[in-house]
């Protein structure tokens, strides 16, 4: 049997308040998304200003990066690259930067997503959580 840590609702909480603080240094109008190794929603908060339509991206685009166990920016990379077939892919529609996978002793425990500002700055903002819960 295998031991692995998981994401705990403190962590979860940890993360959002970083990443929201990020957002809000730059005054980025954001959703942000936390998601379980399985891609279940864990937590979900959309910024004043963030346009709806990103309450539906920053889960797709964690729920990618930790099914994938990789950052989403790897597969809009590999699309824009002409791997075009990858869309068909199932179970995976958050094809663009800004999903990026917690990783603890080499475990993907869960990942977080990021919409609303550009690709780059969405990333910018999970990556920003992520560093609050690992140091």
């Amino acid at each position: 049997m295998i031991t692995r840590p998981a994401l705990s609702h403190d962590d979860i909480q940890t993360i959002l308040a970083a990443s929201i603080a990020e957002a809000r240094a730059n005054q980025w109008a954001v959703t942000i998304a936390v998601v379980d190794d399985g891609g279940h929603l864990l937590g979900l908060t959309r910024l004043d200003g963030a346009a709806p339509l990103s309450s539906h991206i920053a889960p797709s685009k964690a729920r990618t990066a930790a099914l994938g166990r990789r950052e989403t920016k790897a597969y809009e990379d590999m699309i824009n690259q002409g791997r075009y077939s990858f869309l068909s892919a199932p179970l995976v529609d958050g094809l663009l930067e800004g999903g990026v996978p917690v990783v603890v002793d080499g475990h993907t425990i869960g990942a977080v997503g990021v919409s609303g500002v550009t690709s780059a700055q969405d990333a910018q903002v999970a990556k920003a959580g992520i560093a609050a819960l690992l140091g």
